[in-house]
């Protein structure tokens, strides 16, 4: 019995995931090569091992013969056969265990970094993280623990590429799905996620079981849940949001904190026009238009933010070209506004079809409207570029005044101009200027008796 060779056997399919039967074949196709290396090409070797007891019997024309005498080159090219053959099951093994875990997250260990691209210990093999999988802003050192998704797996001739990422959406998905067992178990479910990997990220939850929260769930008792997501995304912003069949109250939940006036959808241009006041609008836009380009990936809209004032001009300005059009009343402007056209622009963009198709209108008035739209659309952009002008050389003419004001004549300080003079270098600082503000948040006892207190502006 040669106990040897299958111990041999069982090692290496336990390090290399490779099945018994495989390795036996292997060793069956290596004694084969070996065979006919000695004997020359020829199709009367045979060769079959024992799988109980690893007794190996080679025959040629059905005698048994002692593949011990073959030789050193027949060894050799035996040895050779045979790390090619466990060489290729290993590879076929790597690629399908990791194709079963696409999608999931793994953790490895950083082996070293090539350039902007890390390569990552994962056991068996390496994965390769390129820098436009990794997070903006995240550094990373040999050594370090860490965990990312496997996003693809390349089979690239006698290798196999892992690629691995951190910034795909998919990540905080699995991340969710980690820490929130409501998650993992569907009664939460992730309708839609948008992200800006480093920055932000929005995501759409939803309940199927009308007494667990969707939202709190996720947050966790205060915060914990979410807390342990944002430190692994290394302080990554991100807002729940819940989730609506109604694209309307979906596109308020999502450009949360800001408060909405109204919102108007045009279904033919995918478009939501949403109303905020003046002192929501760059909250509701986001910084560098962050908050309304992830609430419109979210939502799948084209999303609009407009103040009062602009959508009260866009719709004047449609009214005021649409009444010169002889049949017009207010049950087509009524129309055309539930259809969310609310502009010059939306009436050119939807185009004829929808017009006559949804809303019932004659073609021939179709036609016209479409033609006035063109057209004052046209003259509207002109004026506003004309005033936009004015408006700037005003502005610049007012500051060449200021600055010509301000200018000194002969030497003589603006001061001493009007008769008056300048102070006196030797006016104490304390005497000229008023008390330093205190920061929002100070003990008021920490200010001296009699001394006022300025709140700092915002921002500062």
């Amino acid at each position: 019995m040669n106990q040897e060779l299958l111990r041999i056997v069982d090692s290496i399919a336990r390090d290399k995931s490779i099945e018994k039967e495989a390795i036996f074949a292997d060793i069956e196709a290596s004694l084969l090569s070996a065979a006919r290396k000695f004997y020359g090409e020829t199709d009367d070797v045979t060769c079959g091992i024992d799988r109980m007891t690893g007794d190996i019997e080679v025959r040629k024309n059905g005698v048994l013969i002692d593949y011990r005498e073959f030789g050193r080159i027949a060894a050799q090219t035996a040895k050779q056969v045979l790390i090619q053959k466990i060489r290729e099951d290993e590879h076929g093994s790597i690629c399908e265990e990791f194709s079963e875990r696409k999608g999931q997250i793994i953790t490895g260990v950083v082996a070293r970094a090539d350039g902007p691209v890390l390569s990552i210990n994962l056991g068996r093999c390496e994965g390769i993280m390129p820098r436009s999988e990794q997070i903006p802003g995240e550094t990373h050192h040999v050594g370090e623990r860490i965990r990312c998704l496997v996003l693809e797996i390349r089979d690239v001739g006698t290798q196999v590429k892992i690629i691995l990422s951190r910034a795909h959406p998919d990540f905080i998905r699995r991340l969710f799905e980690l820490e929130v067992p409501e998650v993992q178990e569907k009664i939460i479910e992730i309708k839609t996620l948008a992200r800006e990997a480093g920055y932000r990220t929005k995501i759409a939850v939803s309940s199927i079981d009308t007494k667990v929260d969707c939202v709190g769930a996720c947050v966790g008792v205060r915060g914990s849940r979410i807390k342990n997501i944002v430190d692994e995304l290394g302080g990554e912003k991100i807002d729940i949001v819940r989730w609506n069949e109604s694209s309307q109250v979906l596109i308020t939940n999502a450009l949360k904190p800001a408060e909405i006036v109204e919102i108007s959808l045009n279904f033919e241009l995918n478009r939501a026009t949403v109303v905020v006041n003046e002192s929501q609008l760059s909250l509701a836009i986001g910084k560098r238009g962050q908050n309304v380009r992830l609430a419109a990936r979210l939502t799948g809209w084209d999303i609009d933010i407009l103040t009062p004032a602009e959508y009260s001009k866009g719709l004047d300005d449609l009214e005021k070209a649409m009444r010169t059009i002889e049949g017009v009343d207010d049950k087509f402007m009524d129309r055309l506004v539930a259809l969310g056209v609310i502009n010059l622009l939306d009436l050119d963009g939807v185009g004829a079809a929808p017009l006559v198709k949804e809303l019932e209108l004659p073609p021939e008035l179709v036609e016209k409207a479409l033609l006035t739209a063109r057209e004052s659309a046209r003259k509207v952009a002109e004026e506003d570029a004309a005033r936009k002008a004015a408006e700037e050389e005003a502005a610049r003419q007012a500051a060449a005044a200021a600055a010509a004001e301000s200018k000194p004549v002969d030497g003589v300080a603006p001061e001493a101009q009007d008769g008056g003079s300048a102070p006196d270098a030797g006016e104490t600082a304390g005497e000229a200027t008023p008390a330093a503000p205190t920061v929002v948040g100070q003990d008021a006892s920490a200010v001296p008796a009699g001394q006022e207190t300025v709140q700092a502006p915002e921002g500062r």
